[in-house]
């Protein structure tokens, strides 16, 4: 399956990211290329290889909620780098 420079720029619109023609130009050749592998694996026949949902055995540790008491706000605030009244202070993350 080909993808065209309008699939590119609509993946990268999507991303929020800005390419440049020879980013577009190397993207959809590779998008491209991972989609003809794509093409070949759904040609390999599957069907007497049974489902497997995970190959490695999954553990899922649980730790017991204890009730404990938490630090004093003066503490948790004594070492950060800015706060506000009884609050963290920091840099915006996002500009307007």
């Amino acid at each position: 399956m080909k993808i065209g420079k309008e699939e590119v720029l609509h993946i990268a619109k999507l991303a929020r990211i800005n390419l440049d023609e020879s980013e577009i130009e190397t993207f959809s050749r590779q998008l491209s290329n991972i989609l003809e592998n794509f093409e070949i694996l759904d040609k390999v026949d599957t069907g007497n290889v049974p489902p497997t949902t995970q190959p490695n055995p999954q553990y899922t540790i649980i730790k017991e909620d204890k009730v404990q008491p938490s630090l004093e706000r003066k503490d948790v605030l004594a070492n950060a780098p800015g706060k506000e009244g009884e609050f963290f202070k920091i840099l915006p993350v996002m500009e307007k």
